[in-house]
């Protein structure tokens, strides 16, 4: 039997002691009310709706009621319209082909003699109206924002908020309106009318020098809730209408940024509303903050910023989280603006790096970076080393990078900065990109009076801890090249400088090579380091152990460490010409160090994962602008790279005193490419032997891989005509169409380079466009960046790139492309295999 009362369906559903039985009863409820809907009881449809609405709030359909809800509105009665738009703004939304019959009912209630039914009208467009009913209401909305009644102004105020937001070319129609209603005394309307004020200059700025006439007024009424005495009914913890001040503070900000002239007229209230608000409690701290986020957005005096940043400063010694959060996040965004005045809070902020809380931390570390100068890089960075020594490993990444870039930009002197980096390698040394490790290489070798400090420095730390792999890294590179200072100077950094022995050098290198923390990339460093030292003036029996070594390798299951080791063994075995090959490597070109993208952020010698393993699963390897085809990024420049692309297919004539290497054994950082010119320096350029490409040529017929660097270059053969190049195309949706067109290289066959360009064939211009391709593990991917991630119609963006791959095989690409197009994001992925075979070259 149906229940015929909201009261008694309700205890009746509470009383339920199942799900199901609970089910059970709203649904015979709900059949006993779609028959009363049917009988068109007038009587009962108010008790019926009311329990509808609540089985809508137990999460039941509730969707028959819709028309009855409209039918209760249409009533005379004020309490069936209450409950009838209480149903339409819960059982509707704007999306609703119900809703357009909602609309006359509504207007006819904007014109209601009852303020209160108005009332309930405007509440109810405010939540659900569509674009099509602001429209057809607006006027009636306009005209009520001019009643004498506060209530219907304060409504109104709302709806026009509503009207704007689905309806942006009708802000015109409310700004005369809008100017008025900044005039008003009752608190409400005001609050209402600075939140629609400040919505229609975020919508059309073009409204912002009308409103800027306003500035006085806003001032006025500012000052009079700063001034005013104590109201019961406005006052929150001592404080005049927090909310009010709160919106016109925000307004006040739009107002005068980018204007002079506003500016100067908000300055006095600004500073008084700063020193006159208590800043003990979380209302006051609203208030200080917004006047410190308008303060920094106009064109304030310079003294009134540096009022702010002390509000921001005295908010740092709050025990409250969220405002010690919050003023973090604003120093971060204005310290480029008064750096001077951050400074002065510099030991809050470093006291801030200690906090429990994880996300200060993070913010105060990177508000630390920002403060380092030449006058303070000895303190900020001896702090930042004190908590690297502590940090949670998701910091360390960062932390190296950030410490080692203000190093070599305001170190005091070379000393300090090879100190900072040691320490940096000695505490996170499995946390330091590529970049940085080579930066210090770099430095080293363009200190020639700290290579013995260094060296020393290095053999103690190696000696002491061999967990951390740049740190083993570095040390391993820096004695192999600088053995002989090594065992010439000893350790100079005791009181008594103690002398190393080349027994004592082999034998740490040896221990790392068996340590359980060797990788493959220690093991190659390791076997490098060991032949040089071989050419270096050490003992008959250090030699015999070290060829002892070099041979027990050439048997070694990975194919990287064997061929190393069968090079090395062999060279080893050259006698006197073995000491030219093996001399000191000339300094490398000095330069800043500029991080790009590196590689997924990873640590040296970390493996691909992320992103690009997701994309391309266990088959693949992948490369994007700038490509690092998984290793270290190439020191060859752009240029070096486009010459190549571009048909010279030879190699230029090495520079004396360029980057290059004249050795075996290269900088960490340096690329670590697979032919084997590119590893050791030692042969002319070869593809990479992989494991479906042919045995290396044997020893004997090296070229002059052990004499300097020939002064010229022989002449290019004679090139025939190049044939008319054809264009594949790989993607073509959503307006964007992406055409390859390879060119093999006819010197280097396996080599071919691809032009990729980006055009679109509609009106529409495709925009933050990026393109990443990726080849099987048996090919190696290089890419240069695009030449604008922007692509507008008629014209042409391209991408270079070159695909190695093994002579005869095919290229096969995988793409992801994503880019934005009529503000719709998009995302794609796409395999390709259409160049024709024969590309690679081969039988």
């Amino acid at each position: 039997m149906p229940y015929y009362n909201l009261k008694a369906l309700i205890k009746a559903i509470r009383a339920c002691k199942t799900v199901a039985d609970e089910r059970a009863l709203i649904q015979q409820e709900s059949a006993a009310i779609r028959a009363s809907f049917r009988e068109e009881d007038t009587y009962a449809r108010y008790n019926n709706i009311a329990k509808l609405l609540y089985i809508h709030m137990l999460g039941n359909p509730a969707h028959f009621g819709q028309i009855e809800c409209l039918k209760l509105v249409a009533s005379p009665r004020f309490a069936d319209k209450r409950l009838g738009y209480l149903g339409i703004m819960l059982l509707l939304d704007e999306n609703q082909e119900v809703l357009t019959l909602v609309t006359n009912s509504l207007k006819n209630d904007m014109n209601h003699t009852n303020m209160y039914a108005v009332g309930l009208a405007l509440c109810t467009f405010a939540n659900i109206a569509s674009e099509e009913m602001s429209r057809d209401l607006a006027n009636e909305i306009e005209k009520l924002l001019g009643s004498s009644n506060t209530y219907i102004r304060k409504k109104a105020s709302l709806c026009a908020l509503r009207v704007i937001k689905k309806v942006p070319e009708l802000t015109d129609h409310f700004t005369s309106k809008c100017k008025h209603l900044l005039t008003d005394r009752n608190h409400g309307v005001l609050l209402t009318a600075t939140t629609l004020v400040t919505e229609m200059c975020q919508t059309d700025p073009s409204c912002l020098p009308e409103f800027r006439e306003a500035v006085p007024l806003l001032v006025r009424q500012l000052k009079g809730l700063v001034t005013t005495g104590y109201s019961a009914e406005h006052d929150v913890s001592g404080i005049a209408d927090p909310f009010l001040q709160a919106k016109l503070l925000r307004l006040l900000r739009i107002l005068g940024r980018g204007d002079q002239q506003a500016s100067e007229t908000m300055n006095d209230i600004l500073a008084q509303v700063a020193t006159n608000t208590d800043g003990t409690k979380n209302v006051g701290n609203s208030i200080l903050y917004e006047t410190v986020l308008a303060v920094l957005d106009i064109e304030a005096d310079s003294g009134l910023r540096v009022m702010a940043i002390n509000i921001l400063g005295k908010f740092l010694s709050n025990r409250d989280n969220n405002i010690r959060y919050v003023a973090l996040n604003t120093l971060n965004k204005v310290v480029s603006m008064d750096t001077n005045a951050v400074q002065r809070h510099r030991n809050t902020i470093l006291d801030c790096l200690r906090d429990g809380d994880i996300s200060i931390r993070r913010r105060a570390l990177e508000l630390s970076y920002a403060l380092i100068n030449e006058q303070n890089v000895r303190l900020m960075v001896r702090e930042l080393l004190a908590f690297l020594e502590v940090a949670d490993d998701e910091f360390k990444l960062g932390m190296t990078t950030q410490i080692c870039l203000a190093a070599e930009r305001f170190a005091p002197n070379k000393r300090w900065h090879i100190d900072t980096v040691l320490r940096v390698l000695k505490l996170a040394g499995n946390f330091v990109r590529e970049e940085i490790l080579s930066a210090f290489i770099r430095l080293v070798a363009h200190t020639p009076e700290l290579q013995a400090y260094t060296a020393s420095k290095l053999y103690l730390a190696l000696k002491a801890d061999i967990s951390q792999e740049s740190l083993t890294l570095a040390a391993t590179w820096v004695i192999g090249e600088y053995c002989e200072v090594l065992l010439e100077s000893g350790i100079t950094d005791e009181e008594q400088a103690r002398p190393v022995t080349d027994v004592e050098v082999v034998d740490l290198l040896v221990s790392v090579l068996d340590s359980a923390y060797a990788n493959f990339l220690i093991k190659q460093f390791v076997l490098a380091a060991i032949t040089k030292i071989s050419a270096r003036p050490i003992s008959a029996a250090q030699q015999e152990r070290i060829g002892t070594l070099l041979a027990s390798y050439t048997t070694h299951p990975d194919l990287e460490l064997q061929q190393r080791a069968v090079e090395f063994a062999s060279l080893f075995n050259l006698g006197e010409l073995r000491s030219g090959v093996l001399e000191r490597m000339p300094p490398p070109e000095l330069k800043a160090t500029v991080l790009g993208v590196v590689s997924e952020n990873k640590p040296v010698g970390s493996t691909q994962t992320g992103k690009e393993a997701d994309l391309l699963g266990d088959e693949i390897s992948s490369s994007s602008a700038p490509a690092t085809n998984g290793t270290a990024p190439s020191t060859r420049t752009n240029e070096d790279l486009l010459a190549e692309i571009f048909g010279s297919s030879a190699p230029s004539a090495p520079v004396p005193g360029a980057s290059e290497p004249t050795s075996p054994v290269s900088p960490p950082g340096q690329k670590k490419a697979s032919t084997i010119d590119d590893i050791l320096g030692l042969f002319d350029s070869t593809p990479a032997p992989t494991t479906s490409s042919p045995v290396p040529a044997p020893v004997s017929q090296m070229s002059s891989a052990f004499s300097l660097p020939q002064t010229q270059t022989p002449p290019p053969a004679a090139q025939p005509a190049a044939p008319r190049l054809q264009s594949y195309t790989a993607y073509e949706k959503n307006t964007l169409k992406i055409t390859l067109t390879p060119q093999p290289n006819a010197a280097r066959p396996g080599v071919v380079n691809i032009l990729a360009r980006f055009q679109v064939t509609a009106g529409q211009p495709v925009e933050s466009l990026v393109f990443q391709a990726a080849v099987p593990k048996t090919q190696q991917l290089q890419m240069l960046p695009m030449s604008n991630p922007t692509v507008n119609p008629g014209s042409v963006e391209t991408q270079q790139m070159r695909v190695i791959a093994p002579p005869g095989s095919s290229i096969r690409l995988r793409l992801r492309i994503s880019y934005s197009s009529a503000g719709q994001a998009v995302q794609d992925q796409v395999d390709f295999s259409g160049f024709p075979p024969g590309l690679t070259g081969g039988s």
